[in-house]
């Protein structure tokens, strides 16, 4: 049954639907891919596209065939170009989709009691904390769900209980395994040294790090959280899906962590976000 009539077109309550939903969906990939070089890359793809379609009216055949053969290919070329986003927009939809993270089973099938995190937290605040005194800098990686063994394989792995003095040790001056980030999973010290992927977003201040471009980088790849400490300011930051909350305090970082890592809501972005100063 048709809801208007535009000319010869009959408009159905389906063709909305249908725009809508195409609608959200390109809103969703603007959104993944703004402040990135894709979404350039993107754009220009775009105008490529619509230039191929005025030549193929007005009749310009030669551009057309060229263009025809740039186009036949274009989604070969858009997987390649944009496997990074392809694999943060189906991480994006794994976690929402997630059952064993879903908050109606949480509720319903599991057992009430304490929250608390499989992670101790204490020692590695209070060493975060004794880091950023020091002004030595470091950069620590708390895994949540997702699996970070290849980011172990990259570094030397350890396999050591949690404790403050052994993650002072690793981040000390003088240490051999101080470069890179110390990956702790499963109420372990699994590795230290580790590399980490770097964080490509335009929208990144041009003063950070690379040690807070790290921290951001594996957050927007994993659900894992990240904290780094300047080495120059001895301020602490931590990055988590992709956000970077900088300059906050030991208790700050130690509740944001709990909170993240018991309960499945995003916690709330800090004043300031990503526009305030970390190094």
């Amino acid at each position: 049954m048709s809801i208007m009539k535009i000319g010869f077109l009959d408009i159905e309550w389906f063709d909305v639907l249908d725009v809508l939903l195409l609608a959200f969906l390109l809103y969703q990939i603007y959104f993944l891919v703004k402040g990135t070089i894709a979404s350039r890359i993107f754009l220009g793809y775009l105008l490529i596209y619509l230039l191929y379609l005025v030549a193929k009216a007005i009749g310009l055949e030669l551009l057309t065939t060229i263009l025809g053969y740039f186009i036949s290919v274009g989604a070969l070329a858009l997987i390649i170009i944009f496997q990074q986003e392809i694999r943060r927009f189906l991480l994006i939809i794994g976690k929402s989709t997630n059952i064993a993270n879903s908050r109606f089973v949480l509720r319903w099938f599991r057992q009430p009691s304490v929250a608390e995190p499989a992670t101790p937290l204490k020692p590695i605040v209070d060493a975060c904390k004794s880091i950023s005194s020091e002004f030595t800098g470091g950069l620590i990686v708390v895994a949540k769900n997702d699996d970070l063994e290849k980011f172990i394989l990259t570094g030397d792995r350890l396999d050591a209980l949690i404790s403050k003095r052994l993650l002072l040790s690793i981040a000390g001056q003088y240490s051999p395994l101080r470069d890179g980030a110390v990956i702790i999973s499963e109420d372990r010290i699994r590795a230290a040294r580790c590399i980490l992927p770097i964080s490509e977003n335009d929208e990144i201040l041009t003063s950070t790090g690379f040690r807070h471009r790290a921290a951001i980088g594996i957050s927007e790849v994993t659900d894992a959280a990240a904290i780094a400490i300047s080495e120059e300011t001895g301020r602490i930051s931590m990055a988590i899906d992709g956000e970077l909350y900088p300059n906050i305090s030991s208790s700050e970082l130690e509740d944001k962590l709990q909170q993240y890592l018991i309960e499945r809501n995003r916690i709330p972005k800090r004043e300031g976000g990503k526009d305030a100063p970390v190094e």
